[in-house]
């Protein structure tokens, strides 16, 4: 989000000497930070040795990733990926491990990423989710991107290379 104006006190903001957006009013002291969102995310292990992956609403047709979701208030990331889990695929899970935290630069955001055990039949939130595939995890496939290596990591320490 861009701001022009002090939230606080309605005066033009201006870049600071420390390289933030902060307001230009010496008796102020907003800054803003821009810090990075907290998401979850889940590499969901499935029945028979497979993942899922999901095409959130707006993708492109080829694009799946891991099961992701934002932090709400209060909520613990542990609470949050299962509740995501559950929203998102009609899953119920439970958490295998505490993956790692990464980073998404393009969206400015802290995954937070965990491996679950999900069992149950698939019903996708079709308000957020297009379409989901189960995937072989001898055939699961990472990309470039702060989920992808999540998966890239786990597939590497799953499969012993």
């Amino acid at each position: 989000m861009k701001f022009n104006y002090c939230p606080t006190c309605t005066t033009p903001l201006a870049i600071n000497e420390e390289n933030y957006l902060g307001c230009t009013n010496r008796e102020c002291s907003f800054v803003h930070y821009q810090n990075p969102t907290p998401v979850v995310g889940a590499i969901v292990e499935y029945k028979d040795e497979t993942i899922v992956l999901v095409q959130n609403v707006g993708w492109p047709p080829t694009w799946y990733a891991l099961v992701t979701g934002f932090l709400e208030k209060n909520e613990h990331p542990a609470e949050a990926v299962l509740r995501e889990v559950k929203e998102e695929t009609g899953l119920d899970a439970e958490i295998v491990s505490f993956r790692g935290h990464y980073s998404f630069e393009r969206m400015n955001q802290i995954i937070i990423i965990y491996h679950v055990k999900a069992s149950g039949p698939i019903n996708i939130d079709k308000t957020e989710i297009a379409d989901y595939k189960v995937v072989p995890i001898a055939k699961a496939k990472s990309w470039p991107q702060a989920t992808g290596i999540a998966l890239q990591e786990w597939l590497v320490e799953r499969r012993g290379y």
